[in-house]
């Protein structure tokens, strides 16, 4: 196994900066039945490949890396902090977290530093929903579509063009595209004018919306008893520190998937899996990059949210939060619906002690 090798990549400013890639040859992806292993090295090959794309969706953002040792079937963990050298041509960025602590996390701005994350271990690349020169307000609505158990990847087709209406009546122009797994992921750009909580109100109108016109299909409950067999619509995708994997980025999968901006129309004849480090680079080089003007004409978010105020005056009011994030006001109980004892809980949602 070769010792390391030396990348040349641009930097900021187009300026060359060097990676070392030590151990090129590791295995990051074991190969399968249906694909060759993929090394280190392949894996730098590939983001060089798409890099125009895939840094239009992680530049100027703070990034949170999914890393792993030992490849894909070793350790997984996330890096919220910079890992330790981060070169100098690097920068980061001061993000706040639901906890209130704050503390900087990378900005992938070029094909050097994206590289260099690679040596550093990571598969997965995980940028926020916000600038860096203002990390509190989203300029991107982000929804997961998340199918459960017994659902084919045409339902989650079905329900992500009933999100495409919705979205597009209340004057946002969503995108879409795979997630490198078993669902779809749902983007608009929008203006940055509120912050995660009232984005998130929106995302949840939005989501309300949809479970009404496709109550066999779709749901916007927290608690997986309570799902079936629907899909689940992720509103909280929108919380402050949730991330979703970058377009044009590998999934800690087997095979090496690729979350994929596709078109609409491509969207149900795509075959998700067959959509990998291998073959995404020849995707791109034929079909382009169907997000490459995500961002040319944001949307108002007010159309959304309005669909969350006409809910509040229905009676419906805040959803969970994630189980790492402070109990908010008005929030459900954090307890499996199954396992509530109704006595043990105030109307707010706080556990009654004694």
């Amino acid at each position: 196994m070769a010792d390391a090798t030396m990348l040349t990549a641009p930097g900021p400013d187009g300026e060359d900066r060097e990676v070392r890639l030590s151990s090129p040859d590791k295995v990051v992806w074991p190969a399968d039945e249906a694909s060759a292993a993929i090394t280190k090295a392949d894996l730098a090959a590939y983001l060089t490949a798409v890099a125009e794309p895939m840094l239009r969706g992680l530049a100027d953002r703070p990034v949170t890396l999914q890393r792993v040792r030992g490849g894909i079937e070793g350790e997984v963990f996330y890096s919220k902090n910079p890992p330790k050298g981060v070169p100098g041509w690097s920068r980061t960025t001061m993000v706040t977290y639901p906890s209130g602590r704050s503390h900087p996390q990378l900005v992938v701005d070029d094909l050097a530093t994206l590289l260099w994350t690679a040596q550093m271990g990571t598969v997965t690349w995980h940028p926020w929903p916000v600038r860096t020169g203002d990390n509190d307000h989203p300029d991107e609505v982000r929804i997961d579509l998340d199918p459960q158990p017994g659902r084919a990847f045409a339902d989650v087709v079905e329900a992500a063009r009933g999100l495409r209406e919705v979205m597009q009546e209340v004057g946002l122009s969503p995108h879409v595209k795979t997630t490198g797994n078993r669902g779809v992921h749902v983007f608009a750009a929008i203006e940055p004018r509120l912050e995660f909580l009232e984005v998130r109100h929106a995302v949840i109108g939005l989501a309300r919306e949809l479970e009404r016109r496709l109550p066999d299909l779709v749901t916007t409950a927290w608690w997986k008893e309570e799902r079936g067999e629907r899909i689940f619509v992720d509103f909280n995708q929108a919380t402050r520190d949730r991330t979703l994997a970058a377009a044009w980025s590998p999934r800690i999968q087997p095979g090496a998937p690729v979350s994929v901006p596709v078109t609409w129309e491509q969207l149900g004849d795509v075959v998700p899996g067959e959509l990998t480090v291998h073959t995404a680079p020849a995707w791109l080089s034929e079909h382009g990059d169907p997000w490459a003007g995500l961002h040319d004409q944001p949307g108002r978010i007010d159309g959304a949210y309005a669909l969350w105020e006409a809910d509040r005056e229905r009676g419906l009011g805040e959803l969970n939060f994630p189980p790492d994030h402070p109990k908010m006001p008005g929030e459900p109980p954090r307890v499996q619906p199954s396992k509530k004892v109704a006595e043990h809980w105030d109307e707010d949602g706080n556990r009654i002690e004694g």
